[in-house]
């Protein structure tokens, strides 16, 4: 149970509140009343006092009416939560009326002389009605969100209902009109759960979801030629196992989105995440620290005991045989010196636990426990350059995607030999990378990138198979254009996980490095009411953001990569860094898109965000060129050449983002144009900041160039038109009109 989102353990309202949107309704609620209950008891009760108490006091009672309404409106169209909505909604008007008369001081000697109880003397009532008030509130609100949840649920089970009705389909035909319901059906279920995602408070539940909306997301195109193939050759055994591979995998990941989103489990209770080396290093850091404070409290046996728990989890390590026979040893070696320093310390504190000298004890205990933290804060390094120097090199064998090529052909020629052989050597890299992953997992540094290596590890797991048995039916049926189709889909999975678990090893070097773990979205979404009303704001389908996925994922990439050229600039500040770093949020915010994430949630969404990205790769432009002037010729003519492809990039970007287009396909060809466009500004940008880098270190040593006069004329300038853009986004009125829509009638 969780207490008020303020975190006061004054009211208490017993109900768990499980998303953002409910708490941050909350906060300004919590925050009236305590103003109203937290006044000095000796307060002069002046005339300007008596009006702002009773201001705050109609504030309150005249939102609760309102919230209220709003209430009772969803109690009257949801049948089965009439009666506990309805108990809550009378409860907190009650609550409020309490409030309005408590707080009603306008003439404070009246209230006194008609013995009327107010704020000032009877405060246990004013308590009373707060939590009273807060307790109805909040319950109303987990009741509204009751609903969110049985959508999702409607949802799922229209899905599920029609996933059976696919696996029975026996035509073409039939299969074609059941699929494109499923599509539609599967592209409400994506929105509604990707919102749900967005709201969750809970940061493993968001994982857990973004790993199951993945799963689905992928397995949409991958059912329809696994279906497809199944129908054309209904005999082929590998045919029906790939395509069962394939529904089964569906249910599961609909399943955990249930499970999410109610908070239950099917079989029962919830199955614990297997404690990693990174988790059980923090918690023998905080153990052994602990010793100093609570020197006959805690127990040298299992401060003992948790490290050799630890040691045998590196066996994951020291056992693989694609671990380095040098890593080997050296981990080995590190898990002695850690054993050593923790016997070490063990035997100081049970000396300091019988020695007179107190301050020499202490001083012995302190350098102990410095030694023993260090030695294993050693070894999680050398775990962690491990692990992340594996899956840097398998991402780089495997970059060039030969083993897929190969069955491809294989397939294509009919030879099931050679098709056997290729599997074998996929199986093999399949088992490394399953490996790779179990090992990231140990050292993410982060609950919800733990969540992610165990759904990479599972995908590489599933998939792996899937491709061989794909591979199998292009073989027995070598002119088969669907079966061709269907081994290229599972293909482009694998591809897609791998460019997936690049970025998460982008986000784990980040953690390990103490940078954010997560990229901060830019709001640049216009004002309320100002969309163009001739335009129609569309969601792209299932198969189409399937496409536009991969193409997603090289602007994700290129994002990191702008990134960590950003953070090798001194001048963290400097207006070009500061540009990029927009452009880069903005850019990351389309890539969210493709994935039916982020606050982009249709595609005039994302033209607008193109336009202003534009915009800003514009200004970028105008600093290059002010660069330009300060370098020799050589320098100079390379600056201008980039920044002239930047233009052009910006321009033809603008260009696209503005043209109207009407049709759904002329819409996903606009959509597919502007994602293509940023990846190109984006390309440049990560080219040209390392060399502008250098260039602005070279101008400052040699001739202080970027210090005269006339510069600091120039990014004066610069700074103002880039200000004055920002606050014409709109982005600010956009948080404030989000912070004053309340959770219920944004249903």
């Amino acid at each position: 149970m969780a207490s008020s989102p303020c975190g006061s353990g004054n009211f208490d309202c017993g109900l768990e509140i499980q998303t953002r949107s409910v708490e941050q309704t909350l906060i300004p609620l919590v925050s009236q009343i305590t103003t109203l209950i937290n006044h000095k008891d000796k307060l002069k009760k002046t005339e300007k006092t008596l009006r702002a108490v009773q201001r705050v006091g109609q504030a309150v009672s005249v939102a609760v009416g309102r919230f209220v309404a709003v209430g009772e409106a969803i109690a009257a169209e949801n049948e089965d939560l009439k009666d506990e909505m309805g108990l809550a909604c009378f409860e907190a008007r009650r609550a409020g009326t309490a409030i309005a008369q408590l707080t009603d001081v306008s003439s404070l000697q009246q209230c006194e002389v008609d013995g009327r109880s107010t704020v000032f003397s009877d405060r246990t009532g004013m308590v009373k009605a707060a939590r009273m008030l807060l307790s109805s509130v909040t319950k109303v609100l987990v009741l509204a969100d009751c609903i969110v949840i049985k959508q999702i649920i409607s949802s799922r089970n229209k899905v599920l209902v029609t996933l059976e009705q696919l696996e029975r389909v026996s035509t073409f035909q039939e299969f074609v009109q059941i699929f494109s319901q499923f599509g539609n059906e599967m592209v409400e279920f994506a929105h509604l759960t990707g919102d749900r995602q967005n709201d969750l408070k809970d940061e493993k539940k968001r994982a857990r979801m973004a790993a199951a909306r993945a799963v689905l997301e992928k397995c949409t195109m991958m059912l329809l030629t696994a279906s497809k193939t199944c129908l054309r050759h209904p005999d082929c055994e590998s045919a029906r196992i790939n395509k069962e591979a394939v529904f089964q995998r569906m249910r599961l990941a609909l399943e955990q989105v249930i499970e999410i989103v109610t908070d239950t489990r099917s079989g029962g209770e919830a199955k614990a995440l297997p404690v990693s080396i990174y988790a059980g290093i923090k918690d023998f850091k905080v153990n052994v620290g602990g010793l100093r404070d609570s020197l006959f409290c805690v127990s040298c046996e299992a401060v003992a005991a948790q490290l050799e728990a630890l040691v045998e989890k590196t066996e994951d390590f020291t056992d693989s045989a694609y671990t380095r026979h040098e890593q080997r040893e050296t981990i080995i070696q590190l898990c002695q010196i850690t054993r050593q320093e923790t016997k070490q310390l063990i035997s100081t504190w049970r000396h300091a636990q019988q020695s007179l000298k107190a301050k020499e004890a202490t001083d012995e205990m302190e350098l102990s426990i410095l030694k023993t933290c260090q030695s294993v804060s050693d070894l999680r390094r050398e775990l962690h350059r491990v692990a992340v120097g594996r899956a840097t090199e398998l991402l780089k064998l495997h970059s060039d995607h030969l083993v897929l090529q190969a069955l491809k052909a294989s397939g294509g020629d009919g030879n099931l030999e050679a098709v056997a052989d290729y599997a074998g050597t996929l199986t093999e890299h399949k088992e490394q990378l399953v490996e790779t992953c179990r090992l990231l997992c140990h050292i993410s540094g982060t609950k919800p990138l733990e969540i992610t290596c165990i759904h990479a590890e599972e995908t590489f797991r599933v998939i792996g198979p899937q491709i061989i048995s794909a591979a199998q039916t292009l073989a027995l049926h070598p002119t088969s254009k669907i079966a061709k189709e269907n081994l290229d889909v599972f293909c482009e999975a694998w591809e897609s996980q791998l460019c997936d678990m690049a970025i998460l090893l982008k986000e784990i070097n980040d953690v390990f490095e103490g940078r954010r773990g997560d990229k901060k979205t830019y709001l640049s979404l216009p004002r309320p009411g100002k969309h163009l009303k001739t335009v129609k704001a569309a969601k792209l389908d299932a198969e189409e953001q399937t496409s536009i996925a991969k193409l997603g994922l090289e602007v994700c990439l290129l994002t990191s990569d702008v990134d960590s050229e950003v953070e090798r600039w001194d001048e963290q500040d400097h207006e070009m860094v500061r540009l990029c770093q927009i452009i880069s949020s903005m850019a990351y915010s389309m890539y969210l898109f493709t994935r039916g994430e982020g606050l982009l949630k249709t595609t005039l969404d994302l033209f607008h965000q193109a336009e202003v990205l534009s915009d800003q790769g514009l200004q970028l432009c105008h600093i290059l060129h002010s660069l330009s002037k300060q370098l020799l010729d050589e320098d100079r003519i390379l600056i201008l050449s980039e920044t002239e492809k930047l233009s052009a990039a910006c321009q033809q970007l603008q260009v696209c983002a503005k043209t109207p287009v009407q049709g759904k396909s002329a819409i996903f060809q606009k959509v597919d144009s502007s994602i293509q466009n940023t990846k190109g500004i984006l390309t440049v940008v990560v080219y040209l900041l390392p060399i502008c880098n250098k260039l602005i270190r070279k101008c400052k040593s040699e001739r202080s160039c970027l210090a005269s006069p006339q510069h600091c004329r120039e990014t004066q300038q610069s700074t103002t038109v880039s200000e004055e853009t920002l606050n014409g986004f709109g982005v600010k009125s956009l948080e404030q009109h989000m912070a004053n829509l309340t959770f219920l009638e944004s249903k």
